[in-house]
């Protein structure tokens, strides 16, 4: 097996190598020193691997930028999971925490008590929302949200005379969470591998990507009626009076940024209109101006039964989420209420003062600093410099939707589907975090990210995959 050392870092212990094998490369970045037995479980990891391989130690950040134990800078190109919206270390959000924390650091939200300011929170999300009498219903993170929004789902069923309506169409591709439900709605394989999953009821159409599915010739509007044709048949197959509702993304960043088609939207609403299907807007990555307008529907310009949110709610800075819906479905809830004499759901945790005075300011500074004008004014120069990358010769092509954008790459010698992961680790070792997803590389920067920094951005990114290209070139060499 060939090889060639890409990138030595500043850790003494650590080197970045290309491997070729056969017609296979691989990335990996090697530990060198002794065996370490971790005490915490690292997800989306091999675990076997965490007892080689020490995690990279994050212990600051300011703005755009976070910073490993030795110093070593980083732009966070992917806001970690799309969530940190405001950056890192924003004095507001740290003094509404530590304001509320002193006032009352903690109360449920439930059993006829309540705390001012998550009543305050939940009259503004409702404000905001695409739907009229909006309700809000709190959890703590996103995965939990969306499971909670499929238990109220069957829930105003079940009290509305439509029992049997417990399907749930989703989209292969999309992230959705990590339990059972959630995790079932997911459209990967791997997240279901081992674990006794898609639970049952749940079902999967196709992703709207176009980029990447289109046929030869097929314009965007060819495309979305086959989409749409394909999950009418879907639909007919399973008798649409079993399914209960569609579980979407406005656009699916998990599934490399695949943007819906030209009349998508418009003709996926009319057919669930047409079988009675509710349509769940999954808003945990899109919500809060990642696309340039609050929520990702608004984008697209639908408006769904509910939608959920998490992440960019409180910047991250505090475990907080929320189903929104609309009026009419609230309305099942209250009878499935009145029914069993209690509305049996509820968490500890649900409406916590302090995230909801955080998601409170977050929201404010929204406002005041007009996040959505910023996100739309760097988004076009965003748009540009992902444009410019495709003259790199490991670039297929780019797209970008607000601060959201994507890469494809291409290199003859690679494993299909392995390329993003590879880029990712030498993008890593230059200074930049992005979310890789098989052949491409997935950016969604912090909103308040400036023009300069999206230069930086792109010159470390260009960088990284230089280096991809010239360790293949050394490895033929």
């Amino acid at each position: 097996m060939a090889s060639a050392v890409l990138f030595r870092s500043g850790y003494p212990a650590l080197q970045v190598t290309i491997h070729l094998k056969g017609s296979g490369m691989s990335i990996m970045a090697n530990s060198l020193g002794n065996q370490i037995d971790p005490t915490v479980v690292f997800g989306f990891t091999n675990l076997p691997d965490n007892r080689e391989r020490e995690p990279l130690r994050i212990v600051r950040g300011k703005g755009v930028f976070v910073y490993d134990e030795r110093g070593k800078d980083y732009i966070e190109g992917a806001s970690t999971f799309y969530c940190t919206s405001l950056g890192f270390s924003e004095e507001e959000l740290i003094e509404a925490a530590i304001k509320q924390m002193r006032e009352l650091p903690f109360y449920v939200t439930a059993a006829y008590r309540s705390v001012p300011v998550v009543e305050e929170l939940a009259a503004r999300l409702a404000a905001m929302a695409p739907m009229k009498n909006a309700k809000v219903a709190f959890a703590t993170t996103g995965s939990e949200a969306n499971d909670a929004l499929v238990k109220m789902l069957w829930y105003h069923n079940n009290a509305s005379g439509k029992s049997k309506r417990k399907k749930i169409i989703a989209r292969l591709g999309s992230y959705h969470g990590g339990t059972i439900a959630t995790a079932s709605l997911t459209g990967w394989t791997k997240y279901h591998a081992g674990f006794d999953l898609p639970m049952e009821g749940i079902l999967h159409t196709q992703q709207p990507d176009y980029v990447h599915m289109a046929e030869s010739g097929e314009s965007e509007t060819v495309f979305a009626d086959r989409m749409i044709t394909e999950l009418r048949a879907l639909i007919e197959r399973e008798d649409p009076e079993t399914i209960g509702a569609f579980f979407a993304e406005p656009v699916s960043v998990s599934a490399a940024l695949a943007l819906p088609p030209a009349t998508y939207w418009e003709k996926l609403t009319a057919l669930l209109g047409d079988y009675e299907i509710r349509l769940l807007d999954d808003e945990v990555v899109t919500g809060f101006g990642r696309t340039g307008n609050m929520f990702g529907c608004e984008t697209y310009g639908f408006e769904p039964d509910c939608l959920t949110v998490a992440k960019a709610l409180t910047s991250a800075y505090q475990p907080l989420s929320a189903v929104i819906m609309g009026e009419e479905f609230y309305e099942g809830l209250e009878r499935g209420s009145a029914q069993a004499g209690m509305f049996s759901h509820a968490g500890t945790y649900h409406g916590h003062p302090v995230p909801a005075a955080v998601a409170l300011r977050t929201l404010e500074l929204m406002e005041e600093r007009d996040i959505l004008g910023h996100v739309r004014t760097v988004g076009r120069h965003f748009s540009a410099r992902l444009k410019a990358l495709e003259d790199h010769p490991l670039v297929l092509r780019s797209r970008a939707i607000g601060l959201a954008g994507a890469v494809d790459l291409a290199m003859p010698k690679f494993e299909a589907g392995s390329l993003g992961g590879l880029a990712a680790v030498l993008c890593e070792a230059h200074g930049l975090f992005v979310r890789p997803s098989n052949d491409t590389l997935v950016m969604a920067p912090p909103l308040i990210i400036t023009d300069r920094e999206i230069d930086e951005m792109f010159r470390r990114l260009r960088e990284a995959l230089d280096a991809l290209l010239a360790g293949d070139k050394a490895v033929d060499a």
